[in-house]
């Protein structure tokens, strides 16, 4: 519940402020450059920390008939008005060490007073610094909300910097971002708000006044000696001269903290006001606000200023996908009616996919099923079934649609008996992974009118291996045949890219070719990526696991007899062009800081791996166990993987052939051979990732879980649970 008032919250703010804030942000990112403009002016002619007040007075009085002011700006530039030999008056900047004239003072460009005016009053003069600074307080806002929601997600303030786990490129940038652009932003926003409130008085007036110093006659002229030499010019704002030689005439320094009236005769400090907290804060706020003086800081508010046009589009583009993803189906059959109910809690939307994907199995083999969302959840008078799909938020929440179905539980009194059976979605990268989906299972087994069918299945970043597995059990208890291939999960179609072959091989003993695409456009994708492909006059695409080598698609396809797609890939030449979409699958991918790494694959699976070892540029060690038919099905694979051995990319090469000898090899064998470098490797935090065929799959789980009870005395669960193993098997 807290979290939903929170993103609702956060999602107000934005919506409400959205136009000035990007106004805003335009402006101040063409302001940033003012600054380091400024900067890179070369009036800096030598460096004011080490050149005194003194100094300074005495090579102007020299140069000049009369001296009037002198001011230093926050980029050292010291400019001074005086009255020339010639009788007439000028404004200049000066060496301040010479007192000669460097340059003209510098006028503001247009284009930075255009945008000054629009950042600070949107040209409508009082009424415009009003609405922008109000702006800046909710962006403060705006700016919290944000920091306690990437809390809520990672599990706890102390965990703001863990890992992010990347499901989705917006809200992925949005965190990252968000994180690292946090301490600037609220400086933004602050110093804005305390610049608005100054302007509109509501700040303490400066009351102050100059006290008087007393007057020590002895010490006469050692004063000037004192103030105006161990005072440099870098801490200097402005100086009013004398305006005549008499001595009730002082001069008036005004230094970043205070202001002091020094006897032109005897040079002594004469009173003194120091600078109220509001007028300090004011200045400091200026300075952080504009970046003025430091192009460091400048370019941080530059690159700030972009971060919050960057959450403006993430953010509305998350909240637009969010929405269309839990769309749900248009159901068939009412709530009253229906004799399989499926209900879905969902933060980001992308159960709903899984949960959709199962309404319509059932359906088509001729079940009356009702699906919703658990927010929802109600009587059922005919239903017999109720089937869970539950992910977690951050610390172990409810998602947003689902934050009162545990309250309803006990509330809601059912007429029939259910069965049910709960699937979690989550990642185990968080420590609280499908916790809502346990809390979810725990309290149905507390009611009455519910009975378990199936233990809780856990579904690990949204793995169609995982929920396959759960399919599987699903149809074993029920005695049922429902089929879900990986593409019924898509929500909507992919936009599709057009790609060029650039190159294949001649088909092999095996049926078996590799072919090399390059899509006509930028794309981004990794290796263990898929490539969804439908053949022409086909309305069902394939899935194929992409190898990347040099920005292309590196494809392994074993042509099958009545394989209408692999027959239509083997069926193009290089220059030819075909159509597909990239699928992400964040899953399975080989990551970066591990130490140790096991490849296992058979046949075609083998693909994904090439591209993994060809791109690898970290120092971690990677073996690739692979299985086949014979020593002739490695030949098209040959020149990557003995490559990969000379660059060090791939440690070592492991090869079962199951038709060369009287006793067949397969992958598992080798595994068994390698019982301790894989016990070692996993046991050391290592992963072990597999590809191919669901049999090959289970043959290879079988073993090692023979490898972790005698090497290890521990079950393959345990690194289950720890992800240290994934699969991409079909």
């Amino acid at each position: 519940m807290t979290i939903s008032i929170w993103r609702y919250s956060h999602l107000t703010l934005a919506i409400s402020s959205t136009l000035f804030i990007v106004l805003a942000s335009i402006t101040g990112i063409i302001l940033a450059f003012e600054p380091i403009s400024d900067k890179l002016s070369p009036y800096d002619v030598v460096d004011i920390n080490t050149v005194s007040i003194q100094e300074t007075i005495a090579v102007l009085q020299k140069n000049y008939d009369e001296v009037i002011t002198l001011d230093v700006d926050e980029n050292g530039f010291v400019a001074a008005n005086v009255v020339l030999k010639n009788g007439k008056s000028d404004t200049f900047y000066i060496n301040p060490k010479t007192g000669e004239k460097v340059g003209e003072i510098v006028q503001k460009k247009p284009i930075f007073e255009f945008a000054t005016n629009l950042h600070r009053s949107l040209f409508l003069k009082s009424t415009g610094r009003f609405i922008i600074g109000f702006v800046s307080f909710l962006l403060l806002l705006i700016s919290i909300t944000g920091v306690i929601l990437i809390a809520k997600r990672q599990g706890g303030f102390s965990k703001i910097f863990s890992k992010i786990i990347k499901e989705d490129f917006n809200q992925y940038y949005h965190i990252i971002i968000g994180r690292y652009t946090l301490i600037p932003i609220i400086i933004i926003t602050l110093t804005g708000v305390y610049l608005s409130l100054d302007r509109f008085s509501v700040l303490p007036k400066d009351n102050s006044k100059h006290v008087e110093i007393a007057q020590n006659k002895t010490q006469q002229n050692n004063a000037s000696i004192d103030f105006f030499q161990s005072t440099k010019l870098d801490e200097v704002k402005s100086i009013e001269f004398p305006f005549s030689k008499d001595e009730e005439d002082y001069y008036y320094v005004k230094l970043t903290d205070k202001e002091v009236a020094v006897n032109q005769i005897t040079g002594q400090i004469i009173s003194l006001k120091k600078q109220p907290l509001v007028t300090f804060g004011a200045y400091y706020s200026l300075l952080l606000h504009t970046g003025k003086g430091s192009i460091l800081w400048s370019f941080v508010l530059l690159l700030s200023c972009f971060a919050i046009l960057f959450f403006i589009f993430s953010g509305f583009a998350m909240t637009l996908k969010r929405r269309k993803k839990t769309s749900l189906v248009k159901n068939k059959f009412t709530k009253d009616e229906a004799e399989y109910i499926i209900l879905v809690g969902s933060e980001t939307g992308s159960t709903f996919n899984f949960a959709t994907a199962f309404y319509n199995a059932l359906t088509t083999s001729g079940k009356r099923v009702f699906l919703s969302e658990l927010n929802q959840y109600t009587t059922y008078k005919k239903a017999t079934n109720i089937i869970i799909f539950a992910a977690t938020y951050g610390e172990g929440e409810a998602p947003i649609n689902a934050t009162k179905f545990i309250q309803k539980i006990e509330k809601v009194q059912q007429q029939n008996i259910l069965n049910f059976s709960v699937v979690g979605f989550g990642s185990k990268e968080y420590t609280q992974y499908c916790k809502f989906a346990i809390l979810v299972h725990a309290n149905l087994q507390l009611q009455d009118n519910f009975t378990p069918t199936l233990p809780i299945f856990k579904v690990n970043n949204q793995s169609f291996s995982d929920f396959d597995q759960w399919l599987q059990e699903w149809n074993a208890f029920y005695k049922m045949e429902l089929t879900i291939t990986s593409e019924n999960l898509l929500s909507s179609k992919k936009k599709e890219q057009e790609f060029k072959v650039v190159r294949k091989t001649e088909i092999n003993i095996d049926e078996t070719f590799l072919i090399q695409l390059k899509s006509t456009k930028k794309t981004k994708f990794e290796s263990g990526d898929l490539l969804s492909i439908t053949p022409k006059n086909e309305t069902r695409s394939r899935l194929y696991s992409i190898a990347k080598v040099d920005d292309t698609i590196l494809l392994s396809i074993k042509k099958h007899e009545f394989g209408l797609c692999s027959k239509y890939i083997n069926s193009l030449h290089k220059e030819d062009t075909m159509i597909a979409n990239i699928q992400k699958n964040v899953a399975f991918r080989l990551p970066q800081k591990t130490k140790e790494v096991i490849l296992i694959a058979n046949g075609t699976g083998i693909a994904p791996f090439l591209g993994m070892i060809h791109q690898k540029k970290s120092k971690t060690k990677v073996h690739l166990f692979w299985g086949a038919r014979t020593k002739e099905s490695f030949k098209i694979y040959k020149n990557d993987i003995h490559t990969a051995l000379e660059n060090n990319t791939l440690t070592s090469f492991h090869a079962a052939y199951s038709q060369e000898e009287k006793e067949k090899v397969y992958v598992q064998d080798l595994l068994i051979n390698h019982g301790t470098l894989i016990a070692n490797t996993i046991h050391n935090g290592g992963l072990i990732m597999i590809c191919g065929s669901i049999y090959m799959e289970k043959g290879v789980t079988k073993v090692l879980e023979e490898i972790t009870k005698k090497h290890l005395q521990s079950s393959l669960h345990k690194f289950k649970e720890n992800n240290q193993i994934k699969t991409d098997c079909y």
